[in-house]
């Protein structure tokens, strides 16, 4: 199938270039000076169609490919100029002339300029969505994948121009405040106009140009006119077909945008495995709240207690029953004021199963011992999660901006587990949280005049967190006092509540040196108080409950952390540079109370960063970062008292850890031609901690349970990584995208073991990993569209080097003006070099849809899995004790779906 496809496309692409002549010239003005990112474009004369257009480069070049033996008017136009008209009949010889556009700012040349697929109006970029779209298109994701210069990955992450998109709007206004995943997963592709990608953002006004915000992009979707002031959307609903197990699904979207208000409704009930947020999603989910101590040059980590609760893997499992329900507002009182807010409720009933082998080579003793686990773990999950946000932004002038916004977060989870290990025979877990967590953050900006700004920002966390742990052991590995280990089965629990209350409170302070340069004054305060309580207690066979009270099983701790600063930055620009240095100096303080003790520190540090941009042209850069930062950690590796990781993993903290020290250096180019649509994006980043804040574990030699704790490991063992990525894509002939890149990271960290005599020696792990890519795409309106990519990984550890293939092939056709049919291929090849391990899938998903040309119904029948893989495989590596492990994760079987939509 990979071969006739490939076929395919070197046929319909070589059919394409021998039938197509290249126009080409240079564009001016009057005085002979070029014109760069001016539109030219070529009008078939007899279908009266776009054949071609170019945006022109800073040399003010053009370039079409054009049918041969066609008659074609050729346009141009720019802002302030009079448009350029010419007819020209092509032959089988290229063509070259040059265009000539006269000062006179017309009607007709705004027209010509609405008229192109893409078009440049300053930092934003204009793409009109149906030069683009073929007909297979269902929502804003599958318009996206075929814009020039822009890529969706497979978790919803918008990439343009090699930058993360970090926000999405509709008509102006947030989308569920900018989530990318649920924008791009839910807005219908037949409600899209303009996709505008705007480049240099940020949302408050007053700040624009005083900080640096070259990497920072967002999207604006504008609908198209049918779509605004009307409900619009689409209701779906599904069931399986010849399926005992009863596959379903239901799908509603709903949507509504006017200048006042604007509602967006989304709702799915399914079995099928389409999950539209996962725990991983919930987790990541900020609610647009920005880090706003960035420039402050430290940051203390508040962890979250998850408990390691597992996820799923791109939405598969062995078996999902979702439940979603979404809704978003926004609503203008007045021109200044704007009201926003969202509800997200999910649901989540997960089967999983996992096979794994895990491999490690134990040191300790003198003489290599190879340990090996094979483990098989069955998990049920139910996860209830919700979000909550209302915002509030009130802009009366550019001179001011004030806004407030509240998130909440809140969920339950329960995972009940069974594990059969070689080692450890069969083990039964439980583990269960509720927990909340509200942020809040409230906002003013205020330019005085052209020479003073000042900023006001205030940032509140609040969170709470009550993990339950329940393992059921045929062995107790670990020596606990008070533990009665005379019992049939070692049922062993844990509860844990953690409190957090932390508050960043900065003010900002600009003033413009010059027009030029800036000096920003920044003062800034850090307060996070903490409470860690835990106890351990036993079920013992008869039912009772052995409470473990010692001092070493429990834990009551408070923890402290304040950190004041002064921060001082200028900001100047010269010619093609921007240089932006800066230090901050901060007072550091920590107090600890547990075990009838407080321990307390205080000291100063000096903190530099600095920031440098050489913009060698309009859209090509290069920037390096640099920054020095004291990281912290809270109160979970503070308090002393043992806490269970896992049933075969036991920690306890160290109250006397110091902060480590990381110096970060950042290279990044930047290259994007409209003239040829060309991207070109490379970065290299390393990083050096110093003082780290490592483990310190005893792991038995002839199993795989461990004892660990933290500790500062001092310089001369420094924590490294040097990453680097290069990333080249270009579209030609209009119908055609193909990019091709790499990636590199290499890491070493160093982690205290202990020997069964208790002595410590340092392990140094090391862990190199490449990864190498190529994608072709074609973009056709009247012929079946593929889609190739080949994904190339090496994953070498100090223990294991393994190997993954994985081409792929996605087709669609649109045809008959009726009919669609999309189809996507995956295959996984996964081996290691010793050849122990050397497995192959594939999962193969398809649609066949019909819906006639203005029609609200449309009838599909989809499949997923349909060569009925069993599982997937993947590989990992730890750090710590150097270890492996190889799993096979089990996933859905084949599902076939029979559905009917109506869209609104």
């Amino acid at each position: 199938m990979k071969k006739i496809l490939l076929l395919l496309a070197i046929f319909i692409s070589g059919s394409i270039y021998a039938q197509s002549v290249k126009v080409t010239g240079i564009l001016k003005d009057t005085d002979n000076l070029v014109i760069e990112t001016a539109n030219v474009m070529a009008i078939n004369q007899a279908t009266k169609a776009m054949d071609a257009y170019n945006i022109t480069s800073e040399k003010g070049e053009f370039s079409l490919n054009l049918k041969a033996n066609t008659e074609y008017t050729i346009k141009a136009g720019y802002i302030g100029y009079a448009p350029f008209e010419k007819k020209i009949t092509t032959t089988k010889e290229n063509m070259t002339f040059d265009i000539v556009l006269s000062g006179s700012n017309t009607i007709e040349t705004v027209e010509i300029v609405k008229e192109m697929p893409v078009r440049i109006s300053g930092d934003t970029i204009i793409y009109n969505s149906d030069s683009f779209t073929n007909g297979t298109e269902k929502k804003l994701e599958d318009v996206l994948k075929k814009l020039p210069g822009v890529t969706v990955n497979k978790d919803g992450e918008i990439e343009v121009e090699g930058k993360k998109v970090q926000k999405v709007m509709v008509e102006g206004k947030d989308f569920f405040d900018g989530d990318t995943k649920i924008a791009t997963k839910n807005i219908p592709a037949d409600a899209l106009d303009k996709i505008q990608v705007l480049r240099n953002y940020n949302e408050v006004s007053n700040l624009k140009g005083l900080e640096n915000n070259e990497d920072n992009v967002a999207l604006n979707i504008k609908l198209k006119d049918g779509k605004k002031n009307f409900w619009f959307g689409d209701m779906m609903a599904g069931a399986g077909v010849a399926d005992s197990e009863n596959r379903s699904i239901l799908n509603p979207k709903l949507f509504y945008y006017s200048p006042k208000y604007s509602v967006n409704l989304i709702g799915n009930l399914n079995n099928i495995g389409e999950l539209p947020l996962t725990m991983q999603d919930y987790f990541k989910f900020t609610g647009g709240f920005k880090n706003m101590m960035k420039k402050g040059g430290s940051s203390i980590n508040i962890s979250t207690n998850d408990l390691g609760i597992m996820g799923m893997r791109n939405n598969r499992a062995k078996n999902i029953d979702s439940k979603f329900g979404a809704a978003n507002f926004s609503y203008n009182p007045s021109k200044a004021w704007t009201i926003s807010g969202f509800g997200i409720y999910s649901y989540n009933k997960t089967d999983l199963q996992t096979d794994n082998i895990y491999n490690r080579t134990d040191r300790s003793t003198g003489t290599p011992i190879n340990v090996i686990e094979n483990r098989q773990d069955i998990s049920k999950q139910k996860t209830d999660l919700g979000l909550f946000k209302i915002s509030s932004s009130y802009v009366p002038s550019t001179k001011m901006h004030l806004d407030y916004d509240a998130l909440l977060k809140t969920s339950n989870q329960l995972e009940k587990q069974s594990v059969l290990s070689s080692l450890q025979g069969n083990i039964f877990t439980e583990k269960s949280q509720k927990p909340l967590s509200v942020n809040q953050n409230l906002n003013y900006y205020y330019t005085l005049n052209d020479k003073n700004v000042f900023a006001f920002e205030l940032q509140n966390l609040f969170q709470q967190e009550d993990p339950f742990y329940n393992a059921n052991l045929e062995t107790q590995p670990f020596f606990l006092v008070d533990y009665d280990n005379s019992q049939t089965r070692n049922n062993v629990n844990q509860n844990r509540f953690v409190k957090t209350n932390k508050t960043d409170a900065k003010f900002d302070y600009y003033y413009m040196v010059t027009p030029k340069s800036n000096i920003n004054v920044t003062v800034g305060n850090t307060y996070s108080y903490q409470n860690f309580n835990s106890n351990m207690f036993q079920i013992l066979d008869n039912g009772t409950q052995n409470n473990l009270t010692d001092a070493s099983n429990t834990n009551d701790v408070n923890y402290a952390f304040n950190d004041a600063f002064v921060g001082l930055h200028y900001k100047m620009l010269f010619g093609k540079f921007t240089l932006n240095p800066g230090v901050s100096v901060h007072q550091f303080n920590t107090v600890d109370s547990q075990l009838n003790s407080s321990n307390k520190m205080s000291f100063n540090r000096v903190l530099p960063d600095f920031y440098a941009l050489w913009q060698m042209k309009k859209s090509q850069s290069l920037t390096y970062n640099f920054s020095l930062t004291n990281n912290f950690t809270d109160i979970n590796k503070l308090a002393q008292g043992y806490v269970f990781s896992n049933y075969n993993s036991l920690y306890s903290g160290n109250r006397f850890l110091e902060n480590s020290v990381s110096q970060v250096h950042s290279l990044r180019f930047f290259k994007f031609s409209m003239f040829n649509m060309e991207n070109v994006f490379a970065n290299l980043t390393y990083t050096k901690q110093t003082d780290i804040i490592t483990n310190r574990a005893f792991i038995d030699p002839l199993s795989v349970n461990q004892v660990s704790s933290s500790v500062n490991l001092n310089s001369n063992f420094p924590q490294e990584s040097i990453t680097g990525a290069f990333n080249y894509g270009r579209s030609f002939a209009r119908y055609f995208k193909a990019d091709g890149g790499l990636s590199l990271s290499w890491n070493k960290n160093n982690n205290i073991l202990v020997r069964p005599d208790d002595t410590d020696y340092i392990q140094t792990a090391e862990n190199y990993i490449q990864n190498y890519n190529v994608g072709f795409s074609t973009n056709l309106k009247e012929l079946p569209n593929i889609e190739l990519s080949y994904n190339f990984s090496i994953s070498d550890s100090q223990v294991q080097t393994f190997y993954v293939d994985n081409p792929s092939v996605n087709l669609e056709y649109f045809f008959l003006d009726a009919f669609s049919f999309t189809a996507d291929y995956d295959f996984y090849h996964n081996r290691n070099k010793a050849k122990t391990i050397d497995t192959e899938y594939d999962f193969l998903t398809a649609s066949f849809s019909y819906q006639k040309k203005d029609s609200k119904l449309e009838y599909k029948i989809s499949a997923t899995n349909l060569l009925n893989t069993k599982s997937l495989n993947d590989n990992t590596f730890t750090p710590l004790g150097g270890s492996t492990n190889f799993s096979s994760y089990y996933v859905q079987p084949r599902y076939i779906i029979l559905s009917l939509k109506y869209n609104l």
